[in-house]
């Protein structure tokens, strides 16, 4: 199976779902171990390498054996990429499927899940940086070399959009340097399902309880350091980085705009609000199951959703 490509029809993948917070790193873990899985995240942050205390990252002694993927795999400078996350990942899950075990997609970032098992949207690979650097090109050598640069990357894609053509001519050759592979190829595997046989869980506590781990939590990250985690980052953290709750609220802390106790609240804060935008997106998924942690049995409901889904 090629690097990045979908699954073969029917190859199990199970979702787990949910809000921050809900504890989705520590089921995901227990289910892996229970039923021979391996982890891959969903976390738009925890793929940064050195975001571990504000972003909730298992420490390696808590994954209890379990192999994760798409953790740690960036570097804090980069700029998030929902394309190259769906790569990635895939490749990942082709690789787990691979060795006969059950590859089990946890994480928070709607958008990545979405990415993996339903494909993307036509921006797939897009980088504004990048494209304003074409723009500025553009304006300066005129259309016809830019178009005989994509003739070379993407002959493909040159024969489809013309010269005169610069909106379409500035994306396509601006994914082909930000990816590094043709537009075409780029745009036609990431508008694909994953073809996958999903099991798509979502984990939730009853509002009281869910925020108030989220408060517990974020009182939990300062004394473990999480201050200081950022003040090590804060001369590299790129443009999605930085933009992490609890990493710009520590920025703001450091740069002497909040102090400390107002640096807590506006954490806990914006993290209910993001719990909350979390669900609203969990509910729109088809076919989505919801496990309520607090009702008795649900982690026995877990592990049988996922014998099932390998026995079917």
């Amino acid at each position: 199976m090629a690097e990045g490509a979908p699954a073969a029809v029917g190859a199990p993948l199970l979702v787990i779902a949910g809000p921050t917070g809900v504890g989705k790193s520590a089921v995901a873990v227990a289910v892996a171990r229970a039923v021979g899985g391996e982890v891959v995240g969903a976390d738009s942050m925890q793929v940064y390498r050195g975001m571990d205390i504000g972003t909730g990252k298992l420490r390696p002694e808590e994954r209890g054996g379990v192999p994760h993927h798409m953790l740690d795999v960036w570097e804090v400078e980069e700029r998030g990429s929902a394309g190259r996350f769906l790569r990635e990942a895939r490749a990942a899950i082709a690789a787990i499927h691979r060795r006969g075990r059950l590859p089990i997609l946890c994480g928070g970032t709607g958008l990545y899940l979405r990415a993996v098992v339903d494909g993307l949207a036509e921006g797939t690979g897009r980088d504004p940086g990048v494209e304003a650097r074409i723009e500025q090109r553009l304006a300066r050598v005129g259309a016809e070399p830019l178009h005989a640069e994509l003739a070379r990357l993407d002959p493909a894609a040159a024969g489809r959009i013309p010269a005169t053509d610069r909106f379409r001519l500035v994306r396509a050759l601006g994914v082909c340097l930000a990816t590094g592979r043709p537009f075409t190829a780029v745009q036609a595997e990431a508008t694909r399902g994953g073809g996958y046989r999903t099991c798509y869980l979502c984990l939730t506590w009853p509002r009281p309880a869910l925020y108030a781990r989220i408060d517990a939590r974020v009182e939990q990250m300062f004394r473990a350091g999480l201050v200081a985690e950022v003040a090590g980052l804060a001369a590299r953290l790129g443009p999605t980085a930085r933009l992490a709750i609890g990493y710009r609220e520590c920025l703001a802390l450091l740069a002497g705009e909040l102090d400390e106790a107002a640096a807590k609240v506006a954490i806990q804060h914006a993290t209910r609000r993001y719990a909350k935008r979390q669900l609203t997106w969990f509910r729109a998924v088809a076919g989505v199951r919801f496990i309520d942690l607090a009702a008795a049995g649900a982690s026995e409901a877990l592990v049988a959703a996922a014998g099932d889904l390998v026995g079917r």
